[in-house]
């Protein structure tokens, strides 16, 4: 494999940046030419593809976002759209692509192999943590971070006025980041899509905490909670408490998670999988995602990753349950 591609694709995370260097420089490492796509699949279409070099990707380790930008296609989702892009590919002489994003990426990319046979390795780039076959995906150590940034913050003020905060996080269909900012932001409670969390239940939290003299309460909300949205979840509890002394207020984080410089966790993680995406297919590797499990680098099946869920540690929920006593 002579000439190989890299592109980003759906939402943005922090860390991405720091993997594309990883990609372009392990290539020209490996004496193999390294183009960029721009606008993920959309940019493929259109054929917005050049070439990169170890000057393309300096002083960018540090930045949040995607150098080569993102955008959801609707194109790529038809047979035409994909002989486009394949078309836009071949004529610029790519073998191979490494693909930085999530279970939408990747399900692009297995169809277009099936397709046309081009090969590509994936690398996780999602802020939600819920790809199978990677202990943590690039930019969810950050979003985290970033939400806990927050959450200490809203507990200044919340213990200074007496009030109950719900404070929402990202994450429609996982709480990866809600269970873990809730165990570092000291929260009383956590709602996720995983665990059903009736409103009697949170109500009978706040209660116990105020019989407790607790003055204030911060309950973790992930987006895709069953309940609904953070407002919604807190028109439910007042309508469940009928007390005028209940201040309770609302804080939805939303994209401010995606974005910033990446941590140092996943700058170095996001490094590992970008080279381990870049070297895997040189190696043969074709529609696998690069992942990190124990510390090792592992190749995990599009079809697998796609597919198979990624439950949260019970023993996290529970953490959460027995700290906020």
């Amino acid at each position: 494999m002579k000439r190989i591609a890299v592109f980003t694709s759906g939402g943005d995370a922090p860390g991405m940046n720091a993997c594309i260097r990883a990609v372009v420089r392990g290539a020209l490492y490996h004496g193999v030419e390294v183009y960029g796509i721009r606008r993920g699949y959309s940019g493929m279409i259109a054929g917005d593809i050049f070439q990169m070099n170890s000057h393309s990707v300096s002083n960018i380790i540090q930045r949040g976002g995607t150098i080569l930008k993102s955008a959801r296609s609707k194109d790529f989702l038809t047979s035409e759209g994909r002989r486009k892009a394949y078309d836009q590919l071949i004529g610029h002489g790519i073998e191979g692509l490494v693909a930085i994003g999530g279970n939408g990426t990747f399900t692009g990319a297995l169809t277009f192999f099936e397709e046309f046979g081009l090969p590509t390795v994936g690398a996780p780039g999602t802020i939600d943590n819920d790809l199978y076959g990677t202990d943590y995906t690039i930019g969810f150590d950050t979003a985290v971070n970033t939400a806990l940034d927050a959450i200490d913050r809203i507990r200044d003020t919340a213990g200074s006025h007496d009030r109950v905060f719900l404070i929402e996080v990202m994450g429609r269909d996982a709480g990866y980041i809600a269970v873990q900012a809730a165990i570092g932001g000291g929260a009383e409670m956590v709602m996720v899509p995983e665990v059903l969390t009736p409103i009697s239940e949170v109500v009978d939290t706040l209660k116990e905490g105020w019989k407790r003299s607790k003055s204030s309460s911060i309950v973790i909300v992930a987006e895709g909670d069953d309940e609904g949205s953070a407002i919604q979840i807190g028109e439910k509890i007042k309508n469940l408490i009928d007390s005028e002394d209940l201040d309770l207020r609302v804080t939805t984080l939303g994209h401010i998670q995606r974005g910033g410089a990446p941590s140092a966790y996943d700058r170095i993680l996001a490094s590992r999988l970008g080279l381990g995406a870049l070297e895997g297919l040189l190696a043969g590797q074709k529609n696998v995602m690069a992942g990190i499990i124990n510390n090792e680098l592992v190749y995990t099946a599009f079809e697998d990753t796609i597919r198979l869920p990624k439950p949260i540690n019970d023993d996290l929920l529970r953490m959460v349950r027995i700290l906020s006593t």
